[in-house]
């Protein structure tokens, strides 16, 4: 867009000059020598001249791009300039027409502004970088709740397991605590606790108040229901390693049942973290137990040997997750979000698409009941992208699924595909943008220098709170705003929103 401006306003300053210099009437031609009546002259010595310009031919237009000659010129526009240079000296010396020195000397002056602006870009970019570079490594997640246990909790055994927090077409989900092991059996007598032992620890509904020192519940465990993935530990995994990418190298580190597949070769990728995506603490297979709600809420995913007619197999895949107090369309059936509150919510999303999007996964089943929220102090949501089971995050194709016709299932939930809008990053941009930077952006002709010293402040702004402030959503979306810096996609989201807020005074 820099470009095309720049362009412009040259074509305009050509116009200009040309205009005073042809507005004397006269037979002359050219700047002060007589030029031959003819066919006009080419771009070049021994090209083949075009045809001379008269009442019957179409005038040439400017600015509908560079001859053939140039286009290897396009990537350096040094070479361009000196190239166009020369010509321009040939041309004037040997007699040109008025439309051809207008096109030169637009060109010329074009490019003069283009090297102009690229100055400019290189500045803002190398400065995006470095202000990138900071929030990169302030950028980081919180440690998970099991971090002080690295070789624990890859045993249901390990696990206090509550009440039925939801189920969905592919697994249930509980609440779980993992108790902290007394070091003998009188310190366990004495503080009245449950020691694990054959079988998961399950408190009865209505006893959670009752039991001495009961736990409160930070972790959750979802059991996936197996149908038809097989009893072995191996054969669970390969089905289910789609659950496995938000998944932390520790998760798929420890004991499995009774193997350690470990990440399946050839599988799914491994997603990066990221503080809007689930990330996986556990993962290991177990026995099939009988949990509370089981034989009403999906009997028939049990194994035989819990239900006659259940047709699931005696052994699935366990992941243990931090657990989340609802769902984004639990969140919304009792509060309505104020407009401010909205865009950052959504920006949350945005910046955890974009996320994926970077790491070459799609989500695929991307609804309010595969979004988790807690809030902030400040009661601020705090949103976090779940359920990974549908995603496509295959190492060989990445997100080129193979195609070929409409009677190949693209895999995922068809009806939640979103069109192709800007892209996740832009439109955070955007967002990011509207949000933090009102003001800055209502200045005409906005320079990148100005853009830059914007950032500056804001940077400066949100380290001071982020040491002020604990775990605030605003804070911590500038930081992530911050930390995926790229000065090409601030512009595009800058031109976007200019250009919207633009279109409401045309209409007027």
């Amino acid at each position: 867009m820099a470009v095309r401006q720049a362009l412009g306003r040259g074509l305009q300053l050509g116009r200009a000059l040309l205009l005073r210099f042809t507005a004397k009437p006269g037979p002359a031609y050219g700047w002060g020598r007589p030029e031959r009546p003819g066919p006009a002259a080419g771009w070049g010595r021994g090209e083949r001249p075009g045809p001379a310009a008269g009442p019957g031919t179409e005038p040439c237009r400017l600015g509908l791009g560079l001859p053939g000659r140039y286009r290897f010129f396009r990537q350096s526009v040094a070479g361009l300039a000196e190239r166009l240079q020369r010509q321009f000296v040939v041309r004037a010396r040997g007699g040109a027409g008025p439309r051809g020195r207008a096109v030169f000397l637009a060109f010329g002056l074009g490019l003069g502004l283009i090297e102009e602006k690229q100055a400019e870009g290189r500045r803002a970019a190398s400065a995006c970088e470095e202000i990138q570079a900071v929030f990169t490594q302030k950028n980081k997640l919180l440690p998970d709740p099991l971090d002080t246990r690295r070789w624990q909790g890859f045993r249901l055994e390990e696990y206090l397991i509550g009440q039925s927090i939801g189920k969905g077409c592919s697994a249930a989900v509980y609440e779980a605590a993992m108790p902290v092991l007394p070091r003998n059996l009188e310190e366990a007598e004495s503080l009245g606790q449950l020691l694990p032992g054959k079988g998961p620890e399950i408190l009865p509904r209505g006893e959670e108040a009752l039991a001495p020192r009961a736990p409160a519940f930070p972790l959750a465990i979802k059991m996936m229901w197996n149908i038809s993935a097989g009893s072995s530990s191996e054969a669970i995994f390969s089905a289910m390693s789609q659950e496995l990418v938000p998944a932390s190298r520790v998760a798929v580190a420890g004991e499995y049942g009774a193997a350690t597949p470990g990440r399946p070769k050839g599988g799914p990728k491994q997603l990066a973290p990221h503080p809007n995506i689930i990330r996986v603490l556990r993962a290991f297979t177990s026995s099939v137990p009988l949990l509370p709600g089981a034989l009403v809420d999906y009997p028939d995913v049990l194994p035989p040997c819990l239900h006659p007619a259940g047709l699931g197999h005696g052994r699935t895949l366990f992941l243990v997750m931090k657990n989340y107090p609802c769902t984004l369309r639990q969140y919304l059936r009792g509060n309505t979000p104020s407009p401010r509150l909205a865009t950052v919510m959504t920006l949350q999303l945005l910046e955890a698409v974009d996320h994926l999007v970077q790491q070459g996964v799609a989500h695929r089943d991307l609804k309010s009941d595969n979004i988790l929220v807690e809030l902030d102090a400040d009661g601020c949501p705090w949103l976090v992208i779940t359920d990974f089971g549908c995603c496509l995050a295959d190492e060989r194709v990445g997100l080129q699924l193979p195609f070929t016709s409409w009677y190949v299932d693209r895999g995922g939930n068809g009806c939640l595909m979103a069109p192709e809008r800007p892209s996740a990053r832009v439109a955070a941009n955007v967002l990011h943008l509207s949000l933090w930077g009102e003001h800055t952006l209502a200045l005409k002709n906005l320079k990148p220098d100005e853009m830059i010293g914007w950032l500056l402040q804001q940077s400066a702004a949100t380290l001071l709170a982020n040491r002020l402030t604990e775990n605030c959503v605003e804070t911590k979306m500038k930081m992530l705003f911050l930390a995926n810096l790229e000065y090409e996609a601030l512009s595009q989201a800058a031109l976007l929103l200019d250009s919207w807020r633009a279109a409401p005074r045309q209409l007027l």
